[in-house]
């Protein structure tokens, strides 16, 4: 499967999602891991601006969104929900909250079909329910 066949803003979500699962294992700071990432991928450079956006909006935003998201989990431990999970979760609760330019349901197909790439076979359904219960929090609180 070529890249080529995505969305330019599913490259730049893959190319978010890495930067900031490195970022939980490094000890160098936001903007260099950022840094770093970017120069290390130069084919990224048409979706440079989405990965910088959507990744310092997830820095940014990563302790409310975390809050958020533990309180859709049932039964489960957030430390228990796999890494790239957490990831893709925090990037699609920041989508759906301060990314008015993308549809939610949109949001949350991408982390959807992310999620069956880089993480387990269950991870796509997990993912799918929490943003879902998040994205019908979000309307009510908007409506």
């Amino acid at each position: 499967m070529t890249r080529s066949k995505h969305h330019p803003r599913r490259d730049a979500r893959e190319g978010a999602m890495q930067a900031l699962f490195a970022s939980q294992f490094s000890d160098e700071s936001s903007p260099e891991i950022l840094a770093r990432f970017l120069d290390s991928f130069p084919n990224r450079r048409k979706s440079r601006s989405f990965i910088k956006e959507l990744y310092q909006c997830v820095i940014e935003h990563s302790d409310w969104a975390d809050g958020l998201i533990k309180s859709h989990l049932q039964n489960w431990e957030f430390d228990r929900v796999a890494q790239v999970d957490q990831v893709l979760l925090r990037m699609g609760v920041c989508e759906i909250f301060f990314m008015d330019d993308i549809p939610p349901k949109v949001t949350i197909s991408e982390m959807v079909e992310i999620a069956k790439i880089y993480s387990t076979e269950e991870s796509s359904g997990f993912i799918n329910g929490i943003l879902d219960s998040v994205f019908k929090d979000y309307q009510q609180k908007v409506n």
